[in-house]
């Protein structure tokens, strides 16, 4: 793990967006296609609108959640919405969308179809992940019901999550699909994120599940 620090969130925003779009385009040089997997929540909005009209081949570009709540794309809580809306726009408006999403009761119904459009393109070139001050990942959470699942080291592309306070069910990539990665970034805010993730380096995964993904990943870091 390698740690950078930014004066404040406005110059990490520009910083790690320039990265990202230099990674997908270095991808992009050597495959057909790049895969970049990002998070939802708020913290990444800045930097897909920093992104979002970066000079790189858009098209060749298959972008991919992270995690997903398991809510219809029009949901003020999706993260597709927050994708569409900040990221798929400008030049990026080209990408193709793989979605965590499909209609369906429960996640469990249409695992195997969402699976069959994402197995194809791995691995993930450039990943973008945040955290929590839980220590949580994508929707990798401690306390979930398929935690153990979700970290094992033949675990499927896809687990759905049902954690304690986490108010949806939830869809995430496996620990061991993120941690493949490429290229992997993990952006965090604040004193107490970096307390956390600092501790997180000497804790197992299954208390601290960032800890799965933190060898070989770039952390970027502002007040």
């Amino acid at each position: 793990m390698s740690f950078v620090e930014y004066a404040d969130s406005e110059m990490l925003a520009i910083a790690v967006a320039n990265e990202l779009a230099g990674e997908l385009k270095a991808a992009l040089d050597h495959q057909e296609r790049a895969v970049f997997v990002v998070p939802g929540g708020t913290t990444p909005g800045p930097i897909f609108d920093d992104l979002c009209d970066a000079e790189l081949d858009w098209s060749r570009v298959d972008v991919l959640l992270s995690d997903e709540r398991w809510l219809p794309e029009a949901h003020i809580r999706s993260n597709s919405r927050l994708i569409r809306e900040r990221l798929l726009t400008g030049r990026a408006a080209k990408a193709r969308y793989l979605p965590l999403y499909a209609r369906a009761e429960t996640p469990e119904a249409v695992l195997a179809e969402l699976e069959a459009n994402i197995a194809p393109n791995l691995p993930i070139s450039v990943c973008l992940l945040g955290m929590g001050a839980d220590m949580h990942t994508a929707s990798i959470f401690p306390g979930a019901d398929n935690l153990e699942e979700a970290l094992a080291p033949r675990a499927p592309i896809l687990v759905p999550m049902r954690a304690p306070n986490v108010p949806e069910v939830r869809v995430t990539l496996s620990a061991h699909v993120l941690d493949e990665a490429l290229c992997k970034h993990i952006v965090i805010t604040g004193d107490q994120k970096r307390a956390a993730i600092e501790r997180a380096r000497y804790m197992r995964p299954v208390d601290a599940p960032i800890a799965a993904v933190l060898s070989g990943a770039t952390v970027h870091w502002a007040p």
